[in-house]
């Protein structure tokens, strides 16, 4: 008959239910994982969508298509990113790049939820989901739709982003699993398997002839049902010996010349199975040995193989998260060059609107100039010509060639000025700066965005100071310190003071920004070169800008940057940069 363990049916269905419960639970997480991750996408699509709409919006209106595709081109190469549409507002494409969602997949959209800003879609068929949200721009305080942006992204992103977390969970709990099986399987041999056999091999040394020495005796100082059974069968053992005293009393009486004899052969038999069970009982103590050492070397060898497999996985791991930091580091370099266009952008369309002044200026004095002109020809044709109308006409010339030229100069300084900005921040190409002469071409390209404003910026910079650096990063540190003291350090503030002061000392440019601002508080002052941290959420701001100061500064300029501010107290930057020939 097949002998059923029963330690081993009770391991097997408590286990069960176990990796049941861990199977089920190691699924919910992973699906819980995918939502998250999928939600955590969609939020980085809004940000992207707060980020990119003004730029977007003004190419557009200006039928830019070239900066659209620029866009377009430096959204797509973002990893999340997957597939980007522009269209106008006649839903003509201006530019497609990436995945598409064609209409019958988006017929079966199997989500769609609608916003007073953007609009989600999705397909399973294609495993694609993301943003569609109108480009609305701003004049003269109406609003216009001029076209929509679908931003994509796929399942294919949120799977490479939990793929460590899912192999993670798995292995955790197959982890968890073995060890529960190997302490299962310690605990119930040592409490129910290993007594079992003592109690088992004790029973079958029962010795008819002496019970008395085949009692059972085991080292379970617990009571359980293990000393129930012990106790029974030692019960039975004390009843057994009466009961052979009764009869060997009755022996005594009935042949009292043999009892002599008999308790001679008695002690002799006595003696033999002590002897015997003394030695049985060395022989399974030798044997109990041999089992725990034979137990022990193959735990041994079954935790070297766990090791290995940990360190395999953990070389695995660290080699996936390599690549993983790799991918970071370049598509950081891609939002910072992506914020560096659009801020050259915004300061393009401001300078272009600066520049029209000037040249409305000059058409309407060059319209009148010809008009002056073209009533003297017809005066002197009729020879009406008189002194008096020569000189009001040599007045009125003179008058309209010095506002020509005073409008047109100023023209072309804003666009040297702009041109030399625009330049030098799109050339990483080191070269020799004026620092005086450079600063005041950067206040003279952000005099669009000043002049709307009664603050005010003042520079003290020796006119001698020379160093061979990176033009485009100084440039794009003091364009974003000012938009920044503008846009945040003089709100609800009606006149600002911003003052610049540069100094040379052993070859390091010293560079103090200040303002007289609002300031921040300790907390937020912290938190102050965090990538995406930004109290401008809700208005478009990306929390970039002060970001990118530090990696142009740190990185680019090889240099050090430290700040100090107080609520109220207003905000102040310590940069220090080397002169690179020195370098």
């Amino acid at each position: 008959m097949k002998v059923t363990s029963i330690s081993r049916k009770l391991l097997t269905r408590v286990l069960s239910v176990y990796f049941i419960l861990t199977v089920s639970v190691t699924g919910i997480q992973i699906i819980a994982e995918y939502f998250n991750t999928k939600s955590h996408i969609n939020s980085e699509l809004l940000t992207l969508q707060k980020t990119i709409s003004g730029s977007l919006t003004r190419a557009v209106w200006e039928l830019n298509t070239q900066q659209a595709i620029d866009i377009s081109e430096g959204l797509i190469a973002i990893p999340m990113i997957k597939g980007i549409t522009v269209s106008d507002e006649a839903n003509k494409v201006i530019t497609q790049l990436g995945e598409v969602i064609n209409e019958s997949a988006l017929a079966e959209a199997d989500e769609i939820e609608l916003n007073s800003d953007h609009q989600s879609v999705s397909s399973l068929s294609d495993g694609l989901f993301g943003h569609s949200f109108p480009l609305i721009f701003e004049f003269s305080g109406r609003t216009t739709t001029v076209g929509t942006v679908t931003l994509l992204s796929s399942n294919d992103v949120i799977f490479s982003r939990i793929e460590v977390g899912i192999y993670f969970l798995i292995g955790n709990a197959m982890v968890k699993t073995a060890f529960l099986v190997f302490l299962f399987s310690i605990a119930f041999n040592k409490l129910l398997t290993q007594p079992l056999h003592e109690l088992t091999e004790q029973i079958k040394q029962l010795d008819l002839n002496d019970p008395e020495a085949s009692k059972l005796h085991t080292m379970n100082y617990e009571k359980n049902e293990l000393n129930i059974l012990e106790d029974a069968y030692n019960n039975l053992i004390d009843e057994l010996v009466a009961f052979k005293d009764k009869l060997a009393l009755s022996q005594r009486e009935t042949n009292s010349a043999n009892d002599k004899l008999d308790e001679q052969n008695l002690l002799l038999e006595q003696e033999v199975a002590r002897k015997t069970s003394s030695l049985s009982s060395n022989m399974l103590k030798m044997e109990l040995q041999q089992k725990e050492m034979l137990s022990q070397q193959k735990q041994l060898e079954d935790e070297n193989i766990r090791r290995r497999k940990t360190e395999d996985t953990l070389i695995a791991t660290n080699r996936e998260l390599k690549s993983s930091i790799l991918e970071l580091s370049k598509a950081q370099d891609r939002l910072l060059d992506a914020e560096k266009m659009s801020s050259l952008g915004m300061l393009s369309a401001e300078v272009s609107h600066e520049i029209n002044t000037p040249i409305g200026i000059s058409i309407t004095s060059t319209s009148y100039l010809s008009d002056i002109i073209g009533k003297l020809e017809q005066d002197v044709s009729e020879q009406k010509i008189s002194k008096r109308a020569l000189e009001s006409f040599v007045n009125n010339a003179n008058h309209s060639i010095e506002l020509l030229l005073n409008n047109l100069t100023r023209a072309s300084e804003l666009i040297a000025s702009f041109k030399q900005v625009a330049v030098d921040q799109t050339n990483d190409k080191v070269r020799l700066i004026n620092v005086a002469k450079f600063i005041d071409e950067i206040i003279q390209s952000l005099h669009p965005k000043l002049k709307k404003t009664n603050h005010s910026i003042k520079v003290h910079c020796d006119q001698t100071i020379e160093i061979y650096s990176h033009p485009g990063a100084i440039a794009q540190i003091i364009i974003n310190l000012i938009i920044n003291s503008i846009l945040h350090g003089f709100e609800n503030i009606n006149r600002g003071e911003i003052d610049i002061d540069i100094t040379m000392d052993h070859q390091r440019l010293h560079l103090r920004f200040a303002d007289n601002g609002r300031g921040i508080a300790p907390e937020q002052l912290n938190q102050l070169f965090t990538p995406f941290y930004t109290t401008k959420s809700e208005q478009g701001g990306t929390g970039l800008g002060t970001h990118i100061i530090k990696n142009l500064v740190v990185d680019t300029l090889n240099g050090n940057i430290k700040v100090q501010s107080n609520l109220g107290e207003g905000l102040s930057y310590q940069i220090d940069f080397p002169d690179m020939r020195y370098s």
